[in-house]
């Protein structure tokens, strides 16, 4: 199991124990598009103490049953079948239902709350970026990086090395990790207003597990798959 401290990246933490995502979504610490950046700095940024964030961090992975499951040592060719199956099934089934239910609720509420033409706005430039992205990775990366895991001979690729795409979908990642967090300030932590209706209220939380998903899924990728697979092609390359 790797050893984290303050001094490890947030990204590191929820690497080695996925349970502290929990934490750190609650404390509002990115982990995924901000993983790289050090625990402490972290709590600093936030201004938090990070000893008392450390125990909170301490109190989850000790109260856990090991039944989270950690991709750290999982085959590469598992873990992009389980983004594939699990975050980009959820995103195709989710970006329309919720595209549908933001037209809806800008149309009975944009008079009185303003602000939810951004909010759809904001979303529908989201999903524009999301599908195509997706497309990349099951099309081109995916498969690049389960070649590189099962191919007895050193594969080449016509983009070069696996860092090129790898960088550009880390870029895109950025993007949509600011879309998420400009619709966190926009609904105001997802504030429930007064006079809401029930499709207003399921929208709200419609656009909350979508940033926790997205969260999720994105560690997944920048934290554990694409440094993996970096450090398995450098590892081929001959001496």
């Amino acid at each position: 199991m790797t050893q984290v401290d303050l001094n490890s990246p947030v990204g590191t933490w929820v690497a080695a124990h996925p349970q502290t995502s929990r934490v750190f979504e609650a404390l509002q610490i990115e982990y995924c598009c901000g993983g790289g950046t050090s625990l402490e700095q972290a709590c600093w940024d936030r201004e938090l103490d990070p000893q008392q964030v450390m125990e909170q961090l301490q109190e989850v992975i000790t109260e856990d049953d090991d039944s989270t499951e950690s991709w750290l040592n999982a085959p590469l060719t598992e873990l992009c079948d389980h983004i594939e199956q699990t975050h980009h099934a959820y995103l195709r089934e989710e970006l329309p239902r919720l595209t549908e239910m933001v037209a809806k609720v800008v149309a009975a509420h944009g008079e009185n709350h303003p602000e939810l033409a951004t909010v759809q706005e904001v979303f529908n430039s989201l999903r524009a970026e999301l599908e195509p992205h997706m497309f990349k990775e099951e099309q081109v990366l995916f498969p690049a990086i389960r070649q590189l895991e099962q191919s007895a001979d050193d594969p080449s690729f016509p983009f070069g090395t696996v860092a090129n795409p790898i960088r550009m979908m880390e870029q895109e990642h950025d993007d949509a990790g600011y879309a998420l967090s400009r619709l966190h300030t926009l609904t105001r932590d997802y504030h429930i207003p007064e006079g809401a209706c029930n499709t207003y209220r399921a929208m709200l939380a419609g656009l909350r597990h979508l940033e926790k998903d997205m969260h999720r899924h994105v560690h997944k990728e920048n934290s554990i798959l694409f440094p993996r697979a970096i450090e398995l092609e450098r590892s081929r390359v001959p001496s």
